[in-house]
């Protein structure tokens, strides 16, 4: 089968499409045909050798995370899903594997695809949506009446977040620049700020919770606008600054890929409380192409790989 992968760290240049064995599906397992595969920020992070998990690589190496697609085998002992099922979901960080034509992974880490959002749609959705859950439903408990803002809210999982916390019943406050204004709005935020031109931190402490999905300096500055004993969720790194205020939680979510998330974003994207994305989509082949325009930091909505028409 086709696959994009690496053999040694390095830019975009390193990415090689290659022939590789097709996997077999071991106990608990199902191969999934995959269609659609996300392009995230670890993608490219990955491939330079600066995330975390950088150390458990072996070369060569295929990444990506989420993925939609088609079971095409089951192993043994699977019962809870069949040959033709339209699925998706989330694999191990540390494993990633998804820049290809086919998946094996553990059945309590997919979950149905939703019949009224295509393959692409949910590839573009799966990863984004399940860290903004986990985030702000499980690691926030963010509360209905509740203010919280949303650092990045044009990205892939700050749009995410704006959708969820808006469907919590909170007041939705965005980061974003002034040309992704309208489309955050439309997303569910309430209220946006251009943080090309104002300071955030200006607002003064209203928010109960920040959603950091930026990192940096935007992280430490977000703890300015939380009230005493609000609770800062954050999923990039950011800077170390003393001058945080001291009476608020720094919370950073445990992003795990298992079923009953996956059900939940499952869920939420068939009752239309969860919307597609802005996508942009490349074929497997410009998968380089399109983590250099991941690194870029300015990506309205979500970057897809279409595997298989």
């Amino acid at each position: 089968m086709k696959a994009i992968q690496f053999a040694q760290f390095g830019g975009p240049e390193v990415l090689r499409l290659a022939d590789v064995s097709r996997p077999m599906p071991g106990a608990g397992e199902v191969v999934v045909d995959i269609h659609a595969a996300g392009v995230n920020p670890a993608d490219w992070k990955g491939r330079a050798g600066l995330n975390e998990n950088a150390k458990a690589i072996t070369f060569p190496h295929i990444p990506g995370r989420d993925f939609s697609g088609v079971i095409a085998n089951v192993g043994a002992g699977v019962s809870d899903f069949k040959v033709g099922e339209a699925v998706f979901g989330v694999v191990a960080a540390t494993t990633e594997s998804t820049y290809c034509e086919a998946v094996a992974i553990p059945t309590g880490m997919i979950a149905r695809k939703p019949a009224n959002v295509s393959h692409a749609e949910m590839a573009a959705i799966s990863l984004g949506a399940l860290t903004a859950l986990i985030a702000l439903e499980d690691t926030a408990q963010l509360k209905s009446g509740e203010t919280v803002l949303i650092q990045g809210g044009a990205g892939g999982v700050g749009g995410m977040g704006v959708q969820i916390a808006r469907h919590l019943g909170a007041k939705v406050i965005a980061t974003a620049r002034a040309a992704n204004h309208d489309y955050v709005r439309g997303l569910g935020a309430s209220q946006l700020v251009d943080y090309s031109r104002d300071d955030f931190t200006k607002m003064g402490r209203l928010c109960d919770v920040v959603f950091d999905t930026v990192g940096g300096a935007v992280q430490s500055k977000s703890a300015l606008v939380l009230k005493p004993g609000g609770r800062l969720v954050f999923v990039a790194r950011g800077e170390k600054d003393s001058s945080a205020p001291a009476d608020v939680k720094m919370l950073r979510p445990n992003v795990v890929r298992d079923r009953p998330h996956m059900d939940r974003v499952s869920e939420l994207v068939a009752s239309g409380a969860i919307k597609p994305p802005q996508i942009q989509t490349f074929p497997l082949e410009k998968a380089a192409d399109a983590q250099e325009l991941s690194k870029t930091g300015h990506v309205r909505g979500k970057l897809v790989l279409i595997v298989r028409a």
